[in-house]
């Protein structure tokens, strides 16, 4: 098996998971391909949900790529690109297996994503946005592009009209969010994306925005991938509420994979949900 097949394997299960065409390999052979079997090793605790039918609740994966320091981007706010290529084909493959990808609102107005997939095969997400306050420019990527549904999440005003139950393509607005300066509930959230179908989600960035649903105990699964580089200060990766213990401190099952240009650390955390 190449590490291709192993792909394809993935995105049938993925997205089509009931069917009988290609079965999950419940053991690689060690004879295989060492890339293939990584790839399958680390992709089905994602994707397991799916391939059980399992269609109740949602599974949240949220990722941050990082230096060896713990930044996510300069001073200034530069961050393209601190992982390699091998990392970054790995977030355009978990873009492929989610069902939504998710951006806070200040790394879609620095960083114009496209929240696309072009490093590997596999459909795009549906884009979303949380932006509250309508900050993200109209000219950007995610409202002009028209390469996937988008849909920007804002506040709710005394007007907001009923949540929608469908998607309607293109880019659409929806007023769900608690108004004010304060943090984001990622309950409310995941609410509307649950309402709308969507249910394996991608908390791409950024640094807050991951904090935000880390805190709050949101997050199935966390994917950090290092780079060898030392940034010196910065943006800082996490912002979570300090402790007084390390008793006190996240400490999920995890372990690492060479990807080659990055190191991942693949974060496993038990939500109750």
């Amino acid at each position: 098996m190449t590490p291709e097949q192993a792909w394809q394997i993935i995105l049938r299960q993925c997205h089509q998971p009931d069917t009988t065409s290609d079965r999950w390999p419940s053991e690689v052979p060690l004879s295989d391909d060492d890339h293939a079997r990584q790839l399958l090793q680390l992709f089905q605790p994602l994707i397991e949900p799916a391939f059980a039918n399992q269609k109740q609740g949602m599974y949240v994966v949220a990722q941050m790529g990082q230096s060896l320091d713990g930044r996510i981007a300069t001073v200034t706010g530069k961050s393209r690109y601190i992982n390699g290529e091998d990392g970054l084909v790995h977030l355009h493959r978990l873009r492929a297996v989610s069902d939504a990808v998710l951006v806070g609102s200040g790394t879609a107005s620095a960083d114009n994503p496209r929240l696309t997939v072009r490093m590997t095969s596999g459909p795009n997400p549906v884009r979303v946005v949380v932006d509250r306050n309508r900050r993200v420019p109209e000219s950007h990527h995610l409202f002009t592009d028209g390469a996937a549904p988008t849909l920007r999440l804002v506040a709710k005003d005394g007007h907001s009209p009923s949540l929608p139950d469908a998607l309607t393509g293109g880019v659409q607005d929806i007023p769900c969010l608690t108004g004010g300066n304060g943090p984001i509930d990622p309950r409310e959230v995941l609410g509307v994306l649950e309402r709308l179908g969507l249910r394996r989600i991608f908390v791409e960035g950024g640094g807050q925005t991951v904090s935000t649903f880390l805190t709050a105990g949101l997050v199935d699964r966390l994917h950090v991938l290092v780079a060898p580089m030392i940034i010196g200060s910065g943006q800082p990766a996490f912002s979570l509420p300090e402790i007084d213990s390390l008793g006190d401190a996240l400490r999920p099952k995890a372990r690492m994979v060479n990807l080659g240009t990055d190191m991942l650390f693949d974060l496993a955390f038990d939500t109750g949900r």
